[in-house]
């Protein structure tokens, strides 16, 4: 992701995390994909298209095994700007927990790479009818 981070440089950049459960409440991120070509100096908004495709591929490479292996939520990056959420983040969160596509909750990663060996992230658990909170990460470095 820094890789990709450093590449695409003032442009937001982002895509679609997919998880393994571990334990129920407890996922490890297992993929994810990255749209380079939509995103603009500060916003973005993931080609469907695109990432559609990915999510065929992966779930055919995980044997379609939806029980361990599924979506988790979204990522996008903040170049030089707070890894806070906005509120267009925050209310696209909500519609996507809260609408019609039957997505019970969601995390949203907000992450930073301005210089070299600099990773910032922030996560926020949202869940339908609740308020967002923040959500613990990890790393395995």
């Amino acid at each position: 992701m820094k890789t990709m981070l450093v590449r695409a440089a003032d442009r937001e950049i982002g895509g679609i995390l997919m998880a393994r459960q571990i334990v129920p409440g407890q996922f490890e991120i297992v993929d994810f994909s990255v749209d380079e070509l939509t995103g603009e100096r500060a916003h973005f908004v993931r080609d469907h298209v695109f990432h559609n495709a990915f999510l065929d591929a992966f779930f055919e490479s995980t044997g379609y095994d939806y029980e361990n292996y599924n979506y988790i939520g979204e990522w996008h990056s903040h170049p030089r700007l707070p890894i806070l959420p906005s509120l267009t983040d925050l209310e696209s969160m909500e519609d996507l927990v809260n609408g019609e596509r039957q997505i019970p909750f969601a995390v949203l990663l907000v992450v930073r790479s301005d210089i070299p060996r600099e990773f910032l992230a922030m996560a926020t658990f949202h869940q339908r009818g609740a308020v967002p909170e923040p959500a613990l990460i990890k790393s395995k470095n």
